[in-house]
């Protein structure tokens, strides 16, 4: 008997262990439009948008993990801001924006700057890594004239590369957009 419970104390313990060290707690909208995983504690704040008439308030919420920052933003727009524009194009502009400016290129490396889809939605990733290897992640999704903006800090050990990874990929919007697919006709023979 004692031996079954040493053994079963001995597979529980590992798990107990990784749970306190693995501390992450899930973010919901107000209204529910999404979710997202972010480190223990995530600290909410309000503030008003740069472009005074576009925009309604800034919700954010930012956490930390050692040295490593982890922000989540969105700001809701006049109807019609974004689906009156062309998405893909706005996500880019608002997805590099000052990115550019603070990070100049023959500095920092590039290593991911392109448009990417999440549920059907238009975005823009841009991932920039430092000559030591640490860097910063950014991601920028607009679902209907809502903008979504995350960014973390990335250093050069795998396990914040990790964490980086688990909270970009977290994000889930409750609304899914249709992709317009094209079939493709069989060949005339």
């Amino acid at each position: 008997m004692k031996r079954r419970f040493l053994l079963a104390s001995m597979l529980i313990l590992p798990s107990v262990a990784r749970a306190q060290a693995d501390e992450w707690q899930t973010v919901v909208a107000p209204d529910l439009r999404f979710r997202l995983e972010m480190p223990t504690p995530a600290t909410k704040t309000a503030a008003d948008e740069k472009e005074k008439g576009h925009a309604s308030v800034r919700v954010a919420w930012e956490s930390r993990r050692g040295e490593q920052i982890f922000n989540f933003d969105y700001v809701d727009y006049d109807a019609g801001w974004f689906s009156s524009r062309d998405s893909k194009e706005m996500a880019r502009e608002l997805g590099r924006g000052d990115a550019e400016k603070a990070f100049a290129k023959p500095k920092y490396k590039y290593v991911r700057d392109e448009p990417i889809v999440l549920q059907g939605w238009d975005g823009y990733a841009l991932d920039i890594d430092s000559e030591g290897g640490a860097g910063v992640m950014m991601r920028t999704y607009i679902a209907k004239d809502r903008l979504f903006r995350m960014l973390v800090t990335v250093g050069s050990d795998i396990t914040s590369k990790n964490a980086a990874g688990r909270f970009l990929d977290s994000l889930k919007l409750a609304e899914s957009r249709e992709t317009k697919t094209t079939p493709i006709e069989p060949e005339k023979k």
